[in-house]
């Protein structure tokens, strides 16, 4: 699909239909809801009734309207805007790609060290990771790219939760392709390689290596604050791809001080209902990671608490992820 484009109605009407669906809920991330109105017209044009389009946030695949799907009796979920985390029946994922000039990646090559790079993305952009490839081989740099798996099944994707196909590299270095530097901080946490972040959009490129350090720097800060905490909430999200609860009561057993809290959404409004002195996030990751700011005491990742309680030593530190 090319970049800015509508979602392809007519193409989605038939996939509908092949699954044998007649009545469905519609379910878009924020930034796609004001197409839902068009979308719903161009369903109910090819026989399709949306019984409802899901109205809560949804920040990805692993944040799938099941309950609605329940609550209006349809057939099937048509999820847009994301790649599936995991297979679910009843679930029809329709991701969206977004386009850019992959001979944009040139203006990383001064920072890369060697002649051999391995290449992520987010999953808008997978679908160009083999024209990146060309274009660095035609500089001399040998581009690999992991396979797909799991939760990205996508080869060259990586999520917030999920950095399986950049461990599978051999590469020595890795280079992201991507606007921020979340997933590409991430990658260096989970590799421990040398990572280079590219924006396609403004050719902005930059080593994470020092964002890497400074972030695990504000985590212990965060860990040694948590220990005056005299409760410790531990967060068990109820939303279909994000739900650890193993997790969550093994980290619970862990101390006296803790208790398990479930919730769909992670708010610092029901951190101040709770009172604890701090929470550890079993939900999706980046809350941890890139909201700390938003919430009133630390949250905290599992790998994180395990340090607090003894469990683990800061030196085996790890990126929390989901698996």
């Amino acid at each position: 699909m090319e970049s800015g484009s509508l979602i392809p109605a007519a193409e989605l009407a038939a996939r509908v239909r092949a699954a044998g669906a007649r009545r469905v809920v519609l379910q878009l991330p924020d930034g796609l809801k004001r197409r839902a109105p068009s979308l719903v017209r161009a369903f109910g044009a090819e026989g399709i009734e949306v019984a409802a389009v899901a109205g809560d946030p949804c920040y990805g695949a692993c944040d799938l309207a099941l309950d609605t799907v329940a609550l209006t009796g349809a057939d099937l979920l048509v999820h847009v805007g994301h790649a599936p985390v995991e297979e679910r029946e009843g679930v029809l994922y329709e991701h969206l790609s977004f386009d850019f000039d992959p001979a944009a990646v040139a203006a990383a090559l001064p920072l890369l060290h060697g002649t051999e790079v391995g290449l992520v993305t987010t999953v808008q952009h997978v679908h160009l990771l083999k024209e990146v490839a060309e274009v660095l081989a035609a500089h001399g740099v040998r581009a690999e790219v992991g396979p797909g798996e799991g939760r990205t099944p996508l080869p060259g994707q990586v999520l917030g939760c999920s950095y399986a196909n950049a461990r599978a590299l051999s590469a020595p270095e890795i280079l992201y392709v991507g606007t921020g530097v979340f997933h590409a901080i991430g990658v260096a946490l989970a590799t421990g390689k040398h990572v280079i972040a590219l924006d396609p959009y403004s050719g902005e490129v930059r080593e994470v290596s020092g964002d890497a350090d400074r972030l695990l720097r504000r985590r212990f800060a965060l860990i040694e604050k948590a220990r005056s905490a005299e409760c410790v909430g531990i967060i068990l999200s109820t939303k279909s791809g994000q739900a650890r609860p193993a997790l969550a009561a093994r980290l619970a057993a862990l101390s006296e001080k803790a208790m398990v809290i479930t919730m769909r959404e992670v708010s610092a409004a029901e951190m101040i209902n709770f009172g604890c002195g701090a929470y550890v996030n079993t939900a999706c990751p980046r809350l941890a990671y890139d909201d700390q700011v938003r919430f009133p005491v630390p949250l905290l990742t599992p790998q994180e608490f395990e340090v607090l309680v003894g469990a683990r030593a800061w030196e085996e530190y790890e990126v929390d992820e989901i698996v």
